[in-house]
């Protein structure tokens, strides 16, 4: 028994809504042990996603079902981040933290 992966990628808290993690399988945003799945594509425990959601990026591995969007600490329990990607992202944090981005001085057209 699985889960459809857009509706774990909802109830996990990855998107804000089902749409936007349906277009975000859809646009291959998504890798589903190493592969571009469709959004209906099941997904069951110990499977491997790539999430890639604007610059964040997520490595996990599943550790839950669910097609219900619970509380953010239940949502957490359905995966299991990488160590790699736990440094990824802090690394791109920091960076992001010191560099200034070059257009945030131009306002208006």
């Amino acid at each position: 028994m699985g889960v459809r992966v857009d509706k774990w990628l909802w109830a996990a808290r990855f998107f804000k809504t089902r749409s936007l993690a349906s277009d975000a399988v859809s646009g291959g945003k998504i890798k589903l042990n190493g592969s571009a799945p469709k959004p209906a594509r099941e997904v069951k425990v110990g499977d491997r996603l790539e999430i890639s959601n604007g610059e964040v990026r997520w490595e996990v591995i599943i550790q839950g079902l669910s097609e219900k969007r619970g509380p953010a600490p239940e949502a957490r329990l359905l995966y299991e981040e990488s160590a790699d990607s736990i440094a990824a992202r802090e690394a791109e944090q920091q960076r992001r933290k010191f560099t200034q981005e070059p257009a945030a001085e131009i306002h208006g057209r």
